[in-house]
């Protein structure tokens, strides 16, 4: 998006939060010919009329094209599963990618073939990486809070988000205003991975902080208002069923942008949500003042926010569904991070002096 500097004056800093960034568009859907005739771009109208997420579209569209180049840049519908498995067996001998990385490139494959191609792939037997899944990096409860003292802003709030209720970044960034409900002390999260909606904790600490956020984004809206402007995109194609509905401060999001910015999508003034990477930015900073030397980022306030809930004898079940995991095995995974020293387990050495 251009940002439209001439409309800095328009962003109303919060009483305890301020915003310092201007908006990132990596979550827009780049604009598509009317009737696309490149193959790329037909894969990806097709993609979008299945309603996957933009990022799911990126990396999808990336593997294919990994796909493409190394087989010389043949297309695809001339190749078939020895081309597949080459590939595939490639990024294990000689990129050494994790287990999870080779997983998603083969979903992505597959979904080329079966879905777009309509073609059935049948029996591959690429040879599979070695690279086992890891442990997650984990804080404990004075880690996370050490690193959210080094924070500011709404940075700062976004980050608490992530630890308090378990949010990935970017649905913390996209919260609108009536994703935050005060009398049930929950959050629905709407636009999350999947398309799966799902509610989750309210921190009774991050009440009074979003309170303020939320009255921050709202009068910023009124002044967008009274400027002519005051519209937010809307999924699936909502604006279309309800055409109050972008302007309406419900729909509001809860971290706007300190500036207004021209759509691709639809070329209209709008203001976007702050940029999920300039909160990895804030959070890598905040790592480096606190010291902390783990291999840490923005989705380790998730994974922290996992195991101590699981330290304290929350149900697994109860953790996946405020994760918003499928599959509870994706949520196990925390039983390994904790399990070994919760259980009283020493070490031998541990019963002798030195």
């Amino acid at each position: 998006m251009r940002n439209l500097t001439k409309n800095r004056k328009l962003y109303i800093k919060p009483v305890k939060f301020t915003s310092t960034q201007g908006p990132a568009m990596n979550d827009i859907p780049v604009p598509l010919p009317a009737k696309p005739v490149k193959f790329m771009d037909q894969l990806r109208a097709f993609i979008r009329t299945r309603h996957l997420a933009y990022r799911t579209e990126k990396t999808y569209c990336g593997w294919v094209k990994d796909f493409i180049h190394f087989h010389q840049k043949r297309h695809p519908s001339e190749m078939g599963a020895p081309e597949v498995d080459a590939w595939l067996s490639h990024l294990a001998n000689n990129r050494s990618v994790a287990i999870n990385t080779q997983k998603t490139a083969l979903n992505a494959i597959v979904f080329l073939y079966t879905q777009f191609l309509g073609r059935e792939l049948g029996q591959l037997s690429f040879n599979r990486t070695n690279k086992g899944r890891r442990l997650p990096t984990v804080f404990t409860h004075e880690e996370a809070m050490q690193v959210l003292g080094c924070m500011k802003g709404d940075h700062k709030v976004v980050a608490a988000l992530m630890y308090g209720s378990g949010l990935r970044v970017m649905e913390a960034v996209r919260l609108r205003v009536q994703d935050v409900d005060f009398a049930q002390q929950c959050l629905v999260v709407r636009e999350a991975k999947g398309d799966k909606w799902r509610r989750t904790l309210l921190p009774k600490s991050l009440v009074e902080p979003l309170r303020a956020q939320v009255d921050c984004a709202l009068a910023v809206h009124k002044q967008d208002l009274n400027d002519g402007y005051g519209e937010v995109y809307l999924p699936y194609a909502l604006e279309k069923k309800f055409p109050k509905a972008a302007s309406s401060p419900a729909w509001q999001y809860v971290f706007p942008a300190p500036n207004l910015a021209e759509d691709p999508r639809s070329n209209v003034i709008r203001r976007h949500h702050i940029g999920e990477q300039q909160v990895r930015r804030s959070v890598a900073r905040a790592l480096e003042d606190s010291n902390i030397r783990k291999k840490a980022s923005c989705h380790t306030f998730r994974h922290s926010f996992a195991t101590n809930l699981l330290r304290s004898g929350t149900d697994i079940r109860n953790i996946q569904e405020l994760l918003g995991h499928n599959d509870i095995n994706t949520t196990m995974i925390y039983t390994h991070v904790i399990g070994i020293h919760e259980r009283g387990v020493t070490s031998p050495l541990d019963n002798f002096s030195l």
